[in-house]
């Protein structure tokens, strides 16, 4: 039986990486930086967490990453031979299942990668650009979506004579 303390292990050790990643990050930009972190815009903060926004969703939620997301999940034939997907019970390989379904948790190292790569150099700028505007009009549609699904039940609400 796996005690749940074997896991702490690995999302430590992930915790770790993630750490030492962010200090040699720091390191770079210091010497490499293309915008100095100080001289970041309103503009520049904003495209950063829309560009950190929609990343964070594309791998995380959307169809287009699945095959990516299912690396870290093991394969079980059933009888039928369908196959489904399951977390695997601990190890490194969890723990990047976890990191990959959680936004949160994705979100601090899509925010890291975004952010790194905008101060590094000035050819991600186009990519940041696309994905801040992914992620404005993916969030208009969803608004839209909203709207349009409430007015058609308050429609038949009144149809029915609710």
């Amino acid at each position: 039986m796996i005690r749940i303390t074997d896991q702490y292990f690995w999302n430590i050790i992930f915790t770790l990486f993630y750490l030492a990643l962010l200090a040699m990050a720091v390191i770079v930009l210091e010497s490499e930086a293309y915008i100095a972190y100080e001289d970041l815009t309103l503009f520049d903060i904003t495209l950063i967490v829309l560009a950190t926004h929609r990343f964070t969703r594309l791998f995380v939620y959307d169809t287009m990453t699945k095959f990516f997301r299912e690396q870290f999940y093991d394969a079980k034939v059933s009888r039928g031979k369908k196959v489904t997907l399951h977390k695997p019970a601990s190890g490194p390989r969890r723990t990047l299942s976890d990191l990959m379904n959680c936004p949160w948790c994705f979100g601090v190292w899509a925010g890291t990668f975004v952010t790194f790569f905008y101060l590094l150099t000035p050819l991600a700028y186009v990519p940041v650009l696309i994905l801040a505007v992914a992620s404005v009009a993916t969030t208009l549609q969803l608004v839209t979506n909203l709207i349009g699904h409430r007015a058609e039940q308050l429609k038949h609400q009144n149809e029915r004579g609710y």
